[in-house]
């Protein structure tokens, strides 16, 4: 049967009054809510089921500190219990209201749940920059457009309407229909006809393909999920995030983990392509070129312009990857496309040069000393008998 029991975590020192009322709408509608106080201010004076400023300021003595550490305490005290009631019991979502320092505790304690708990914030400041706040996580964010002071015609329509969302998503009891082994797939726009291809390729073999948008949080969401016993593959067509790391572009902000093996809960074969490792894609136009970057090779697309790498930044990522599949050498491959790394490289195209390509393969060859296995293939990374080879060894691998 499915969980229906929802977190109801918030500021109650500053927002008992809203959580109280989600609390009341949860349980109108046939769930049950259990409250966790996670106020760092003052003591809580509603009637809550972990009410954690006591515990952690009051009966265990902990000594409060500065605001921020505070909080600090309270991230790991809330974490603990959560995790706690996820294991013990399970839940079936966790919900939350609150600004700034609030939407932070929630979502640093959120982050700490898998994949498929339901999570929902109601938040003053969701109309901010959220990536710090959500991280790789499902995390829903509603804009509350109003300040949450005590409950009024809007923001208790608004409160009563998240706790009826966060109740049907707990209802949610979708399945796939069978069960196969999963492939993580990394993609971004440039390369998009190649993930398209490689996903029925491997559909056809008996995969599930995962899709990652290689946009920063994309490949660090996927290491992630690796890291928790996802997948039985990764097949990492889009290594572009690396170059837009280097020149801090639009898909930068990896973490350490990007192409770091993976081995635990088990070991997970990696296909490593080099999919638009030729450019950066930067944020400005035809008419707004920055001087540094006059003279490169551009290619126009939107709001965004790719930039062909240097070859010294070329080398440089070489060197990168080669660091990272140095770790773990048995468990990795390299597929290059010859005819070119993304549909700004190609015969014709804006970033054409295969010369820089071929440097950038000797190099990692070198690099790489024979412990990992290059393959290049005569095919653009678009076209459909590179995505049959990737997807061929992608399989292999994994089969043994």
């Amino acid at each position: 049967m499915k969980n229906l029991t929802i977190v109801v975590l918030g500021t109650f020192d500053t927002k008992g009054e809203e959580h109280t009322f989600i609390k009341e709408s949860i349980e109108k509608r046939g769930s049950r809510a259990i409250t966790v106080n996670v106020g760092t201010g003052t003591p809580c004076r509603h009637d809550v089921d972990h009410d954690l400023y006591s515990q952690l300021f009051e009966n265990q003595g902990v000594v409060k500190g500065s605001r921020d550490q505070a909080i600090s305490k309270m991230i790991s005290e809330a974490q603990r219990l959560v995790l706690s009631l996820y294991r013990q019991d399970g839940i079936g979502g966790i919900i939350s209201a609150g600004g700034g320092s609030g939407t932070h505790i929630a979502a640093s304690v959120m982050r700490s749940l898998p994949m498929g708990i339901p999570k929902l914030i109601v938040s003053t400041v969701a109309s901010r920059d959220m990536k710090p706040i959500i991280g790789t996580r499902d995390i829903t964010v509603m804009h509350s457009v109003v300040d949450l002071l005590g409950i009024n015609s809007v923001s208790g329509s608004l409160l009563d309407k998240a706790a009826a969302a966060i109740c049907s998503m707990a209802q949610s009891n979708w399945r796939p229909a069978r069960q196969c082994k999963r492939i993580a797939l990394t993609m971004f726009g440039f390369i998009t006809p190649a993930a398209e291809q490689v996903r029925r390729e491997l559909e056809n073999l008996d995969y599930e393909v995962i899709a990652f948008h290689a946009n920063g949080t994309g490949g660090t969401a996927m290491e992630q999920m690796a890291r928790e016993g996802y997948f039985d593959g990764i097949l990492d067509l889009a290594t572009h995030e690396l170059a837009d790391e280097l020149k801090k572009g639009y898909c930068s902000g990896i973490g350490p983990e990007r192409l770091e093996p993976v081995t635990d809960p088990r070991v997970v074969p990696r296909l490593v392509i080099p999919g638009g490792l030729d450019c950066a894609v930067l944020e400005f136009t035809r008419d707004t070129v920055p001087l540094e970057l006059k003279g490169r090779k551009i290619f126009f697309y939107d709001f965004r312009s790719a930039v062909r790498l240097s070859q010294q930044e070329t080398a440089l990522i070489a060197d990168q990857i080669a660091a990272k599949l140095l770790k773990d050498p048995h468990n990795v491959k390299v597929l290059v496309p010859e005819h070119g790394w993304s549909e700004a490289d190609g015969q014709g195209a804006p970033l054409h040069d295969p010369e820089l390509n071929q440097f950038f393969v000797e190099k990692l060859r070198k690099a790489l000393g024979g412990a990992v296995e290059i393959v290049q293939v005569p095919y653009h990374i678009n076209e459909v008998p590179f995505a049959r080879i990737a997807a061929k060894t992608m399989h292999n691998m994994i089969s043994g």
